[in-house]
């Protein structure tokens, strides 16, 4: 084919591109979940329900300043992306947005989020957005992504800030309590992604990126896996041992960790190829359920006082 046919091919596929691309250069399944985590962040600062106005404008704002770092995850990993099967058919990776739209769009809904968090919310809230947009979009994917297999690990700060953000949209102050749930996700995180890592390990060599199944091997990350379940598992019980929470959330916690170390063991052990895959989507639901406990728990006590 000759350049002027490649090129002319290249424009058309450009050209393509919709609304349904800018919705996607948001990520917006993750940012539900990142929601849904700052949402507990801020139904537990509280022993009764925040205002709603504090609810719609912390979401609205979080979630739009989340929906610009990902789609700045779209314009830095574009080349990566399209080396990787699961992610070719992303609108940068496959070549039907022009970057300098995604790179608008990611702008415009980055200072529309902090900006709504300075004017409805409050500053402390929209600094740490900002802090966290920039520990993704720029710290993570775009340096430690490349530099160290521990990536997922050092990044996963960025990641853990949801239920923090809830938090200080709600109260305006930093806590323990926040600080502990942040650390729930960070310490859920390496076995959350390095199970994905591990069903995708191919696509990552290919690209280059140096995940810990590509640099250490399979067997390494299997076990690494397994470890770092057992330390998610004792951190998800320090909010019963600090009195953050009572009967109802351990009950429901160790049941979630008995699953969650099934499907870790699984993982561990090596003989069930699809174990991975299925141990990355059960520890979505962990999480979930995980914060769903806590909230139960936490309304069950203040209906008990209220009582």
């Amino acid at each position: 084919m000759s350049d002027a046919v490649t090129t002319e091919v290249r424009v058309t596929e450009t050209a393509r591109w919709g609304w349904r691309d800018l919705v996607t250069l948001g990520k917006p399944r993750v940012v539900v979940v990142m929601l849904v985590c700052a949402l507990v962040g801020m139904a537990l600062a509280r022993p009764v329900l925040p205002s709603l106005a504090a609810v719609f404008y912390g979401l609205a704002g979080i979630g739009l300043a989340a929906s610009g770092a990902a789609a700045f995850n779209h314009v830095v990993d574009r080349r990566l992306d399209a080396m990787m099967l699961r992610t070719s058919r992303r609108p940068l990776a496959s070549r039907r947005m022009p970057n300098a739209v995604a790179l608008a769009w990611a702008t415009l809904l980055s200072v529309a989020g902090i900006g709504l968090l300075l004017w409805q919310v409050n500053a402390l809230t929209a600094w740490l957005t900002l802090g966290s947009l920039i520990g993704y979009a720029l710290v993570y994917t775009a340096f430690l992504k490349h530099a160290t297999p521990q990536n997922i690990v050092i990044g996963g700060v960025a990641g853990a800030a949801p239920p923090l953000l809830g938090w200080t949209a709600v109260t305006g102050q930093v806590g323990p309590e926040p600080l502990l749930l942040v650390l729930i996700i960070f310490a859920w995180t390496p076995p959350h992604f390095w199970a994905l890592a591990l069903h995708k390990r191919d696509d990552y060599a290919r690209a280059g990126v140096p995940m810990l199944p590509v640099t250490h091997g399979s067997a390494f990350t299997r076990l690494q896996v397994w470890l770092y379940g057992w330390l998610t598992v004792a951190v998800t019980l320090l909010p019963f041992t600090i009195g953050m929470s009572g009967a109802v959330y351990l009950v429901g916690v160790m049941a979630l960790n008995a699953r969650f170390m099934f499907w870790n063991f699984k993982v561990w052990r090596g003989r069930d190829p699809g174990a991975p895959l299925a141990a990355f989507w059960f520890s979505i639901r962990y999480i979930l359920g995980l914060f769903g406990v806590l909230l139960l728990d936490h309304y069950a006590a203040a209906w008990m006082l209220a009582g």
